[in-house]
């Protein structure tokens, strides 16, 4: 008995460490500039890797003072998490599925077309009713002034691999023909009804191309790009946390086969 507990003792404080990089995953995803608008996306991952922290001290202790109970109702809410955890998974890959981006010939960075992305990620973030909320909070940031610091010439602008967020708002679409003043001002474009954002492009610092589908898609795409990233640690953890499961399951069935020997064989004595 005393060895199937320390063995599900040990499993259960490596799925401790796993909960910490699910933590800091989902806090690395909401912490980063361009997502400063929509920091509500960490708390499902972070949610996530808090109750794997709570369940692993959960089975630690019933594993450490061998209280049965506890290890019954650990392994009943670790495969919860763990299928949660796959859910938020498939999600992910399935609404990020779709790229959303195009290359423009002569830039270093892609542009993004918002009818590209999922429904889903158009519908749940890009709705006019959230739009508000997160054009004036990008309208704040200095998501878009920075780059007037980091680019003087157009070409050192056109070479720049600039973020999805910088590529969708901070400027028009390269198809509008706008002339290049600096990367945050405009002027005299070309085909101005090219496309419905061309006429919606304004120099003032406060409207610039937030009210554009390209600003929307630039947001989507950004994260995209940053789920996706997420997602590799994401996989990792379920991997070591099924892992760890199974073999937590393996020394409950061999503890209680044991213990039932014993009892067994006491019986004849």
């Amino acid at each position: 008995m005393a060895v199937s507990n320390n063995i599900t003792s040990v499993l259960n404080f490596i799925a401790f460490l796993c909960s910490v990089p699910i933590i800091a995953s989902g806090i690395w995803l909401a912490s980063k500039p361009d997502n400063e608008c929509i920091r509500w996306l960490r708390w499902p991952i972070v949610s996530i890797g808090i109750l794997i922290l709570l369940v692993s001290l959960l089975g630690f202790v019933g594993a450490y003072w061998n209280k049965q109970t506890l290890l019954s109702l650990y392994l009943c809410f670790m495969a919860i998490l763990i299928v949660l955890l796959l859910t938020l998974l498939i999600l992910a890959f399935v609404v990020t599925r779709p790229g959303g981006s195009y290359h423009v010939p002569g830039r270093a960075f892609d542009e993004y077309r918002l009818s590209r992305f999922s429904s889903w990620l158009r519908n749940h973030i890009t709705d006019s009713d959230s739009w508000r909320k997160l054009r004036a909070c990008l309208a704040e940031s200095d998501t878009c002034s920075k780059l007037t610091q980091e680019f003087v010439s157009a070409d050192q602008f056109f070479a720049a691999h600039i973020s999805p967020l910088q590529s969708g708002c901070c400027k028009p679409p390269t198809v509008c023909g706008y002339q290049y003043v600096n990367p945050t001002m405009w002027i005299n474009p070309v085909n101005q009804m090219a496309e419905l954002d061309c006429t919606l492009w304004n120099n003032d610092p406060s409207q610039l191309c937030y009210g554009c589908d390209s600003c929307k898609a630039g947001l989507l795409g950004n994260l995209r790009k940053e789920w996706r990233r997420a997602n590799v640690i994401l996989i990792v953890a379920v991997v070591v946390l099924i892992w760890v499961y199974l073999i937590a399951c393996s020394a409950l069935k061999n503890a209680q086969t044991e213990e039932l020997f014993q009892r067994y064989k006491q019986g004849w004595v």
